[in-house]
């Protein structure tokens, strides 16, 4: 089983890099839900290219907080 290193660095499982198609270098975005799991996603460019088209964005909440409001729901 991975262990967290002393510099908080972990190893991710082969398998589970090439179920979700990271390599070595990718991006990724990381969150924790209000039970304490972590969820690691990777990004991809233009992944949401056209599909927030139209919506009204409420420019006083971060990135972050509008995520951990919608996980709260």
């Amino acid at each position: 089983m991975p262990k967290v290193s002393a510099k908080r660095q972990i190893t991710l499982p082969i398998d589970q890099c090439r179920q979700a198609h990271i390599e070595p270098g990718d991006e990724y975005n990381s969150y924790v839900d209000n039970n304490g799991y972590i969820t690691i996603i990777k990004s991809t460019s233009g992944s949401a290219k056209g599909v927030l088209k139209g919506i009204k964005v409420d420019k006083r909440l971060s990135d972050e907080s509008s995520l951990q409001s919608t996980l709260n729901s």
